[in-house]
Order: structure tokens, then sequence, then C-alpha cells
């Protein structure tokens, strides 16, 4: 028998009241991802108007009050994207177990709680986006988006056109299947090479993996585009808010972001 005072499969609000799904509500918030708003659910530590609520597909209305662990939770404020010129020597994660400096420690009392878009690794640089919706922060991701992610990669040694130019035709490492990669040499000095690198899907460490795989080392990693977002001339370290016209023009209609409304002249 379930707890007195629980929301119940039988009692979800019907989608007719216009309102997002509880987990997807609490990844707007800012709480936590879609996919950790659920496991809190199944822990039962969420409350939606003073009952425990379990059941992922319970709706959320103007005026009502979501409980997490006690804490009244405010609601999302409307659809926020900042680009980031992250420096080397942070790891993209709000809790390393190793105790590394995380980008979500920097930059704690300059934004609200936000999550990124995609990763960049510890010692890789550039431009990263950040966003207080989790929801859209998922969306971006996806490879179905056909953004393309753009990378200045400085290599040790002298990498044989023909292995680059093949990456345009996908290549697998390790047992993994890499889609299409676009590689071209941008300048050389020394020992050291520097690349531009396209590519689609961003899987973990995948251009210094791919690198690796054609015999060369990467020294430095620079993410200069993320679809059509620029690093631009922002300088190392700073934050710059995207304005909500940008964002409008130039996120996917399908979102279902949370947008300011377009004010009249």
């Amino acid at each position: 028998m379930s707890e007195a005072g629980e929301v119940k499969r039988g009692e979800v609000k019907g989608s007719e009241e216009k309102g997002d799904r509880i987990a997807k509500w609490l990844s707007r918030a800012g709480v936590t991802s879609r996919r950790d708003a659920e496991t809190m659910l199944s822990q039962g530590v969420v409350r939606l108007n003073g009952r425990v609520v379990t059941h992922p597909a319970t709706f959320i209305s103007a005026g009502d009050v979501v409980q997490v662990n006690g804490r009244v939770v405010d609601p999302p404020d409307r659809t926020r994207v900042w680009r980031y010129h992250k420096p080397d020597g942070l790891v993209t994660t709000h809790k390393d177990p190793e105790g590394r400096p995380t980008v979500f420690d920097k930059l704690r009392t300059q934004l609200p709680r936000v999550v990124s878009v995609g990763r960049l690794d510890l010692t890789s640089e550039g431009l990263l986006l950040l966003t207080n919706d989790g929801a859209l922060a998922r969306r971006l991701e996806l490879p179905s988006n056909g953004w393309l992610r753009r990378y200045r990669v400085r290599v040790f040694g002298t990498p044989d056109p023909a292995a680059l130019k093949a990456l345009a035709r996908g290549v697998t490492v390790d047992g993994v299947r890499y889609g299409p990669i676009e590689a071209e040499v941008d300048a050389r000095k020394g020992d050291n090479t520097w690349l531009t690198v396209s590519l689609r899907e961003g899987r973990n460490r995948e251009v210094r993996r791919v690198m690796a795989h054609l015999g060369l080392s990467v020294s430095r990693l620079i993410r200069v585009a993320y679809g059509p977002f620029q690093l631009g001339s922002l300088e190392r370290g700073g934050i710059e808010e995207i304005p909500a016209r940008v964002l409008r023009e130039q996120l996917p209609a399908d979102a279902g972001v949370a947008m300011a409304p377009k004010r009249g002249r």
C-alpha cells in the first residue's frame, strides 16, 4: 500500500493542463538532469503540493509547489545560455571524485545553477555552452541536430594528408566507430602542426583518440565553435550570455525551450 498523501499513477495530472512533466520541470529549474530527476522521484524525495510524487508522468502547472528533500524549488526561469571560454585545468562536472577544480566551482558566484552542453576534458580549452535548462542541454548534445563542433588542434608530428582526408569517411578506433571527420592542416612550426578538425558526434575524447590512431599526439585542443555559436574573441575564462533574440534565431524550432516573449516596438 502506498504512503498516505502520495501522488499515485492514477492520479497524475492530464497533459491538457499544458505543464511540463515533473522530471523535465526539475531539469529546467536547474535541480538536476532529467535522468537524475527520475531517480530522485523513485527515491520518494520529491513532493508536489505537499504530497510525495514518484511517477514521472506527473505534470506541473502554474502555482504548484515542488519540494526536493524538503526544500521548495523555484519555478524555472526563461531559458538562458552562456558562452564560456574554458581554460585548461578544469573538469566539466559538478562533483569530481578526485577533488580537481571544476567549471561549476569556478563560476558558482557568477551564474545560477547551470549544466553544460557536452563537455571538455581537463586539458581541453575553448567554447563551452552553459544553460539553466537541462532538457535543452540534452537536446543540443544529440548528433541528430547535425551541429558541427569545430576545434583547433596542435599535434606533435607531420600528419599524412591521405590519412587526414580518409577521416571524412569515418574511422574505427579500438572497436569504436566514429562518424565523418573533416581535418585540414593550418600551419606547421618545427615538429608541431596545427589542424582544424570538425565533427558532428563529439564522443568522449574523440579527437584525441582519432589523432592517436594516426600516430599523432595532441598537445593542445581548443574548441572554437559549437553549432552556430562561436568562441570568437571571448577571453580565456570569460563568460558571456547569449541574447534571447539570438537564441530564438539559432536554436532548433522543436527544442521546446521556455523563451521570453518578443517585445513589440
